[in-house]
């Protein structure tokens, strides 16, 4: 659900709370109605908990614990809200937290309990709801029913040392292209060979019609509609077996669909999108580590515990991975996206406040996108030498997109910046520990610092990465260009 729904409930407890001015309540509040779930956080620990509204207490938790994958905090804390403040909630934002906590018993392997909350929900507020959004809502019911029949996610790690996936960087898209993207091709589906794009933007792992009646995928009796640049029908589907490098994962959920953009030229590289796998991969194994300077990502065989450390990852309503950075000095939340082959791009709010600056320091383009279910072209601006911060550490970019207006299938009030696998790659090694919510970089030596302007002119990845460790297997595969995957659910208005 978005978070708008969340905001009609929170805007009017703004109001009934400050009569009583109680400072916690306010920037409670407040953070809720702002999205802001570091925010949220921070007030919620150090705030004593005897001063926090009852309902605010219960729903902060719901919040912080959704948002920042902490599902043994959300968990008794949507029962608590349901059991004990149903009343207050109002039909919209009944709906939301069902959602949230659906979501959150299915992470943790509890579909058939995830179907029983939803159906409930449903059920009580048949008559209420959209006829479109109850078709959308009963989909994803029957999505969770399906999956309980299976025990998703048993993922195997041999031996002491940990998981080890190679991947490549793989040319692809037009001749005059310079995008990549992270192929992992020690891999397999049931013991099928095959090519995986790893994909840190990709909410849901997705895999080609053909494929998956290929390599033998169990159908399950249900449909979702997700939306990419347009809205398409999908399949869900088992993989009994995923293996990635020396890491086994059995009954790995797919979204089945046709690999399209319905036009002709562009579905010439959309091949590199046949087999996807993301963020929710990456939450059961944990904590991982993108090494790009030796073309290996890395799994502890023993995941951490939870800290004390503060998040500064947190996930989107569509399950992306959001984190803190800034650009050009300007804090904002960033989607993380190994998906998108370009360095990245900026919306039309960093336009809009920015704009003197980028019109004179960029000079103006169209540029061409294609992603599952439809193509479209956007007027922009592109920046050169762009100073970025991004998991602790500062580098320069050479060149970020920044949009003019919104494009298709985004919630652009979620975060303003798309980074790109180019500039993830400027980083060196990237980590995400999905237990603490933290992500931190470690750029290598020859990345360029804010205070080291040498880098003006394009990045050249064979020079400044290891040429023997750049792989180039296919010399063939053409080059992708402006091809976006943008996945998200489709949901209700």
């Amino acid at each position: 659900m978005k978070t708008r729904f969340l905001a009609i409930l929170l805007l009017g407890t703004v109001i009934h709370l400050a009569a009583s001015a109680r400072s916690a309540d306010e920037r409670i509040a407040e953070a809720m109605n702002r999205a802001d779930w570091f925010g949220l956080d921070s007030v919620y620990r150090t705030a004593p908990k005897d001063s926090i509204n009852p309902f605010l207490e219960v729903f902060t938790r719901c919040l912080t614990g959704n948002r920042l994958n902490r599902p043994d905090v959300s968990l008794p804390a949507f029962r608590e809200l349901f059991s004990h403040h149903a009343a207050g909630l109002g039909l919209d934002n009944t709906i939301s937290a069902a959602v949230m906590f659906a979501t959150d018993l299915s992470r943790e392997g509890l579909n058939a309990a995830a179907h029983t909350v939803m159906t409930h929900i449903l059920d009580a507020n048949a008559g209420q709801i959209d006829p479109a959004a109850m078709t959308a809502l009963r989909e994803m019911a029957s999505g969770y029913e399906a999956l309980s029949k299976f025990y998703p996610y048993d993922v195997s790690i041999p031996g002491q040392t940990g998981g080890v996936v190679p991947f490549s960087l793989s040319k692809v898209g037009p001749e005059d292209s310079e995008a990549l993207m992270m192929i992992i091709t020690d891999s397999s589906v049931n013991g099928h060979p095959s090519r995986v794009t790893f994909d840190t933007g990709a909410g849901v792992n997705i895999i080609s019609d053909s494929l998956a009646t290929a390599f033998g995928l169990t159908f399950l009796e249900n449909t979702r509609t997700v939306t990419g640049i347009a809205a398409t029908q999908s399949r869900q589907a088992i993989a009994g077996e995923l293996r990635l490098g020396n890491i086994t994962v059995k009954d790995v959920p797919f979204y089945v669909m046709n690999i399209t953009s319905n036009n002709p030229e562009a579905d010439k590289y959309m091949h590199c999108l046949d087999i996807v796998v993301g963020s929710e991969l990456m939450f059961q194994l944990k904590d991982l580590t993108i090494d790009f300077l030796n073309s290996v990502i890395t799994v502890p065989a023993t995941a951490p515990s939870r800290s004390e450390a503060a998040p500064n990852m947190c996930l989107s309503s569509s399950m992306n991975l959001l984190s803190r950075g800034s650009v050009m000095g300007d804090r904002m939340l960033m989607n993380i996206d190994s998906g998108d082959g370009s360095f990245g791009s900026l919306d039309q709010n960093f336009f809009k406040r920015h704009r003197d600056f980028v019109t004179t320091h960029s000079k103006s383009d169209t540029i061409r996108h294609a992603g599952i279910g439809g193509t479209y072209s956007a007027v922009c601006h592109r920046m050169q030498d762009v100073p970025v911060e991004a998991g602790g550490n500062q580098v320069t970019i050479p060149e970020l997109v920044v949009r003019t207006e919104a494009i298709p299938a985004e919630d652009s009030a979620e975060y303003e910046c798309n980074l790109g696998l180019q500039s993830l790659m400027m980083f060196g090694k990237v980590r995400f520990n999905l237990v603490d919510m933290v992500m931190t970089t470690y750029p290598p030596r020859l990345s360029l610092s804010m205070t080291t302007p040498r880098l003006t002119h394009r990045f050249n990845f064979r020079k400044e990465f290891n040429a023997e460790q750049y792989s180039d297997d296919d010399e063939d595969e053409p080059w992708l260009g402006q091809i976006i995957r943008a996945i998200i659910f489709h949901d209700t208005e």
